[in-house]
């Protein structure tokens, strides 16, 4: 996946053609409140207090909002979904269809109650002591590589649940061994997964 630098380019990106009209008319509404506009992960995320709000994405069949800590919101309009049911506690998502017209004050209502939400402290944080779980054909690597294993070992426990969380995703066998490819030179820089995105 491409990541950008501005959020102009995420916009004008080609793959998301169609929707580029939906995803500025977002973005303005979100520029119209008091969010800080960065790129985060290589998309679109606004901030609050340097605390993650709302998330802007395009995919093929939607444009979305995340809301970082969507769980917190009423949502009395039934607009939000939880996109990975089970494994996603905080975060929720609003989806924007082809056709569908932006409510903008609706948008704001949604928006203004989540940085409510923030200033309140309503916030589900990551488990700090989840155990890391290294999938097998990333272990079976750094078994046979001495010096990667070494390298590995000094990350921090979050960039090592990083890498491990990038392989387990993937579905295919050929996708783990691509991004294992991928993350071997990552990891012998000693270098975090999304290092280069984190501001």
């Amino acid at each position: 996946m491409r990541r950008f630098k501005t959020v102009d380019d995420y916009i004008i990106n080609p793959a998301w053609a169609g929707w580029q009209d939906t995803l500025t008319q977002l973005r303005e509404i979100l520029l119209s409140t008091e969010l800080e506009e960065t790129v985060k992960w290589g998309s679109p995320v606004y901030t609050f207090g340097g605390k993650n709000i709302v998330g802007l994405g395009a995919f093929k069949s939607f444009v979305s909002l995340w809301f970082f800590q969507g769980t917190f919101l009423k949502d009395e309009r039934k607009k939000l979904i939880n996109a990975q049911e089970g494994k996603t506690k905080a975060l929720r998502q609003w989806r924007f269809n082809a056709g569908d017209e932006i409510d903008a004050d609706l948008v704001k209502a949604y928006v203004f109650e989540a940085i409510e939400n923030q200033k309140q402290g309503k916030e589900i944080k990551p488990a700090k002591n989840q155990k890391l779980v290294i999938p097998l054909e990333m272990q079976n690597i750094l078994n046979q590589n001495k010096a990667l294993f070494g390298q590995f070992n000094e990350l921090s426990i979050s960039c090592k649940r990083e890498y491990a969380e990038y392989i387990s995703e993937a579905k295919r066998e050929d996708t783990k061994m691509r991004r294992l490819e991928k993350i071997i030179p990552m990891i012998m820089e000693k270098a975090g997964l999304n290092d280069k995105y984190k501001k």
